[in-house]
């Protein structure tokens, strides 16, 4: 899949002209080079389940979600002939280390999450939510309460800007490297950085006026209106990003081949008009799965990784 151009069209400034380093950890394997772990040939090393862990990117709510996966993991276990959890998770780093330590199979990690997972948790990501034209992604937006009186990103010189987590793409990494390069901002000295732990808190606390500005993924701010969790009059963008890929799904590297190519076949083959996916996620123009390459359409992310001296050790 091609990555939308306008990706491209970030700042020189800390979009490097070659592809970034990348390395699997040393207990992986990638014969064929294509920046994710093979799946073992060993069948020792492989695992076929009973009970099959899902979980979606970490949520203000993980309750809410529960409910909106419960048809797509019915449509999983119908696929696969096997049971399906939902596993709630409240941080990045505990869904990274749920899958390193074998508790977590099939997975949905978040834009800038997704290469420690491939990295450190032998992630295989292979779909991603699309409009049905085919056309998917997200933009990073700075919001301020509707009454701020910040106008623009100077504006916001000495004051808080609340990010979400260290390993999100819009969260923290993109908004940091754009805050440097553009505005010539640097965390500490020209603003104070807060961490809220997610999008939805973020958005939550710019609406109720706990911060004065946050770093967010609009695309939960459309399906947080969307919900009347809050109201677009609360809120006001003040700067829009480029376009990024979202959320990657897939599975952990050591299931058997046989089970991975059913999971996999199961997202393409969900019916979504009428779900409670559609419901949820048609808001911010998700409408199917499709197909990704982690080598392609995150290209740009392991940039930004590089330009800003993400580590991907696994230690």
């Amino acid at each position: 899949m091609k990555l939308f151009a306008a990706a491209l069209a970030l700042s020189a400034a800390f979009i490097l002209p070659a592809q970034a380093q990348f390395a699997l950890d040393s207990r992986f394997t990638d014969a064929d080079g294509d920046l994710i772990a093979d799946i073992p040939t060993d069948a020792a090393d492989l695992v076929d389940p009973d009970t099959l862990i899902f979980t979606y990117t970490p949520v203000e709510d993980p309750a809410v979600y529960a409910d909106v996966w419960q048809g797509f993991m019915d449509h999983l276990a119908e696929a696969t002939g096997k049971n399906v959890e939902f596993f709630p998770v409240q941080s990045n780093a505990a869904q990274l280390e749920a899958m390193r330590a074998g508790r977590l199979h099939i997975a949905g990690f978040n834009t800038g999450g997704n290469p420690i997972a491939v990295a450190c948790a032998g992630f295989r990501p292979f779909a991603m939510m699309a409009s049905n034209d085919g056309s998917f992604g997200y933009e990073m937006e700075i919001i301020v309460p509707a009454d701020s009186e910040a106008q623009e990103i100077e504006d916001l010189r000495g004051s808080e800007i609340a990010f979400t987590q260290e390993t999100s793409n819009s969260g923290f990494k993109a908004p940091s490297a754009i805050l440097s390069s553009e505005f010539d901002m640097v965390a500490n000295e020209d603003f104070t950085p807060v961490f809220s732990g997610s999008h939805d808190t973020s958005i939550l606390g710019v609406a109720n006026g706990d911060y004065p500005a946050a770093a967010i993924a609009n695309s939960v701010m459309t399906r947080m209106i969307d919900r009347e969790v809050v109201s677009p009059d609360q809120i006001r963008s003040i700067y829009q990003s480029a376009t990024f890929p979202t959320t990657g799904y897939g599975t952990v590297y050591n299931l058997t081949p046989e089970l991975q190519q059913q999971i996999r076949d199961a997202f393409f083959s969900f019916e979504w008009e009428g779900s409670a996916l559609a419901e949820e996620f048609n808001a911010s123009g998700e409408e199917q799965f499709i197909e990704i390459s982690f080598q392609e359409d995150w290209e740009v992310i392991r940039q930004i990784d590089e330009a800003t001296g993400v580590s991907y050790s696994c230690q």
